[in-house]
């Protein structure tokens, strides 16, 4: 317990700080080797990582089910971890496959839903020895899990949202968009240790409010957008929500690791396995499925805003056709005639257009962000006290 917190800075700051240095990284690859790297990349540390794993954890055996207790049955976690991998799939691909409109969408969810139904009821028939479903059913375990996944949603903030409005309306490459991002991956090491340091004297509740209200303005900020903004404009947005994150998160892991010390599940394996099964899956899960909701949302929103203008813009209007006079003018040099001028006077302005709705679109999803922190510190108020033992 002595180094717990020390341990959760390192993996807070790891997760955080990976996830925004991502961008650059794949941008390197991009810019300099090939986008192939992308994934060599994973096929390369990944021997390192069962070194690690290797030396970094001991060999036990494993916990051998008592007279009269039913063996553990890896066919109800195969057929588990395949329907949720088919559910998973389809939520990532639900907007390329235009959702209920696709049947290999249709197809993965009732598959995926299937065998989970299936390993649902088998669990209910014949219990496992390895899983406690029961001592799931703690307040603060469940609405713990909640935070967890309004976390991943909030994390979209820097890893979609920014990266599509600088690549999409300004133009930016890969290898401009990763130094915007890196400003919420540095605060980490010190914002980090500091809120590490205050879990020892301050309830983790606390922690997790100011954290998170930090994120809420930092969105705040972000959506006050125009079309005129560049990476610079998101500088003072992003070290706020760099602080955020650094708290929300380290108080957020520490929470769950007090909750299971607190529980006295360190004393009982199979509690532990539910306990990190249950966290793991939420993590995993819970971030995709906040990944699709929002493309979903993006796509819808600027599909609206990009009919409102359109609205605006009609043949034989005024204000319109001054705008493409003065579209025109700007091409003529660069054109064949005069209808070839007027023609691509036509598609800028629809261009234009476009811009303006895709950055309504992401403005919008900034305040979606923001109303979702509003929802989570809901969810942080109803949670029980959580007492310090670090």
């Amino acid at each position: 317990m002595h180094y717990v917190l020390l341990g959760i800075a390192m993996y807070a700051m790891d997760i955080v700080f990976t996830t925004n240095f991502a961008t650059s990284l794949e941008a390197a690859f991009i810019g300099h080797l090939s986008w192939r790297w992308i994934f060599w990349n994973g096929a390369v540390l990944t021997p390192v990582m069962m070194v690690l794993i290797y030396f970094g954890i001991p060999w036990q055996p494993l916990p051998q089910p008592k007279e009269g207790q039913p063996k553990p049955s890896w066919r109800g976690f195969f057929h588990f971890s395949v329907g949720m991998a088919l559910l998973y799939t389809a939520l990532d691909q639900g907007q390329r496959l235009y959702w209920w409109h696709s049947g290999i969408f249709v197809g993965l969810v009732v598959s995926g839903l299937f065998l989970v139904g299936m390993t649902v009821i088998r669990r209910v028939r014949m219990p496992n020895p390895l899983v406690n479903l029961k001592f799931l059913l703690s307040r603060n375990t469940l609405l713990l899990g909640v935070v967890l996944i309004f976390f991943r949603f909030v994390m979209l903030t820097t890893v979609v949202v920014i990266p599509s409005y600088l690549g999409s309306v300004k133009g930016y490459l890969p290898l401009q968009i990763g130094p915007v991002l890196l400003w919420v991956g540095l605060p980490q090491v010190i914002c980090g240790l500091l809120a590490m340091y205050l879990l020892r004297y301050i309830d983790a509740r606390l922690i997790l409010t100011f954290g998170f209200t930090l994120v809420a303005i930092a969105c705040l900020l972000n959506a006050r957008l125009s079309s005129a903004w560049s990476g610079a404009n998101f500088g003072f947005s992003q070290m706020i929500m760099a602080v955020g994150l650094a708290f929300a998160f380290n108080a957020m892991v520490g929470a769950i690791i007090l909750e299971v010390v607190n529980s006295g599940a360190l004393k009982r394996p199979i509690d532990v396995l539910t306990f990190a099964g249950y966290f793991q899956t939420v993590r995993l899960f819970g971030g995709e499925a906040g990944a699709a909701f929002l493309g979903h949302f993006i796509a819808t929103r600027e599909q609206f805003h990009s009919n409102i203008l359109g609205l605006g813009v009609q043949l034989g209007d005024p204000s319109t056709y001054q705008r493409l006079l003065g579209l025109g003018a700007g091409v003529k040099s660069r054109s064949p005639g005069l209808s070839d001028a007027a023609g691509r006077a036509g598609e800028i302005l629809g261009l234009q257009i476009r811009q303006q709705a895709f950055t309504l679109a992401i403005t919008d999803s900034f305040m979606l962000i923001a109303f979702s922190v509003v929802c989570c510190l809901v969810v942080i108020a109803c949670m029980a006290p959580v007492p310090t033992q670090y």
